[in-house]
């Protein structure tokens, strides 16, 4: 159960969204509506290409504005769906008007002014907010909300991780060349990559963020890092991260280890699991039935299985589990909200 803080109050807030006809813009709508988000209005913007596009709401078809310095006038909260480069350029401007800016790129994760927030691990750091919060890394958001009641129970001493990430993560135009060379493959026809680097269908690959000289970690396997230490609230905790797209449309997968503090059965750790915040378990060895994405997707908790002993630490302490989490919803968009719903009072 998550506890509500008490700072600035936000009463039916007129909210923007900026990159609304993005991937994770689209699910901001769609989860403002869902989860019944007391909007006095709701206001759309992104960039020319996009304006004059409708996206429906409330029964109804909001059109889509051009974003520029005077979009915040009136708006008490904007949810930022944009590249780092617009929120920086913009994001001040919307505080300086007078909104809660909750922005979804990575261009204040490390600004240690700015909350990052995964409300089921970190929720008392909103209090005293200055205008931004941050959401979190998707890969960082679905993996701390696994292992923060953990490491709260039994502590934590390591952390190793691989993902297997969706093509959502790197937005609409991602997906839909997955889709495309999928089809395409399926013929018999050429594909030549146009938006990821290297052939995706029937394929994976390292993620194909720009590759550190010095430490060999590509920039996505470097935010996964610093922004879980983060959140955790361990900055010294040691942590590795191989980070792999796979050719999967939405929800991301990871296999983790954790080193605890002592040995611990893994009934022990699935009992923890079990009663976690926007955590489901999903560990039936009968029927060989664990976390996919194909499950994951399209719904809010982080499936967690394949909950056993890493047979690879001889100290016992190290349990080795299985994920699943949609990348748009809960590793973006709903947790994004889900911040937004804090900051009211009731």
């Amino acid at each position: 159960m998550l506890t509500q803080p008490s700072y600035r109050s936000l009463r039916n807030p007129s909210v923007a969204i900026v990159g609304a006809t993005g991937a994770v813009g689209v699910e901001l709508v769609k989860c403002l509506e869902a989860r019944g988000f007391p909007a006095s209005s709701l206001r759309l913007l992104a960039s020319v290409r996009s304006a004059g596009r409708q996206i429906p709401y409330r029964g109804e078809a909001v059109l889509v504005d051009v974003l520029n310095a005077d979009s915040f006038v009136g708006v008490d909260l904007v949810f930022f769906a944009a590249d780092a480069d617009t929120s920086k350029i913009y994001a001040p401007l919307a505080v300086t008007a007078g909104a809660v800016v909750i922005d979804n790129s990575s261009a204040f994760r490390m600004d240690l002014d700015c909350p990052l927030v995964t409300p089921e691990v970190n929720l008392e750091t909103l209090v005293g907010h200055r205008g931004i919060i941050a959401n979190p890394n998707c890969v960082a958001i679905l993996a701390c909300v696994a292992i923060a009641p953990l490491q709260r129970r039994f502590g934590l001493r390591r952390l190793q991780i691989a993902t297997y990430q969706a093509a959502s993560g790197a937005g609409q135009p991602a997906m839909e060349e997955l889709a495309a060379s999928t089809r395409a493959h399926l013929a018999g026809e050429a594909y030549p990559p146009q938006v990821l680097r290297h052939p995706y269908a029937f394929n994976l690959f390292s993620h194909d963020a720009e590759v550190d000289p010095q430490t060999g970690y590509n920039g996505e396997e470097l935010k996964v890092i610093a922004e879980t230490r983060r959140i955790l609230g361990s900055f010294n905790l040691p942590i590795g991260v191989t980070c792999v797209r796979v050719p999967v449309l939405r929800a991301h997968s990871m296999a983790l280890s954790l080193e605890l503090d002592a040995p611990v059965a893994p009934a022990a750790i699935t009992e923890v699991l079990a009663e976690a915040p926007g955590v489901r378990v999903v560990d039936d060895r009968d029927a060989n039935h664990f976390p996919m994405p194909v499950e994951a997707q399209g719904q809010g908790d982080v499936l967690v299985g394949r909950i056993r002993r890493d047979l690879g630490d001889p100290s016992g302490r190290s349990v080795a589990l299985f994920l699943a989490g949609d990348q748009l919803l809960k590793g973006a968009a709903l947790n994004a909200v889900q911040i937004a719903e804090q900051l009211l009072i009731a």
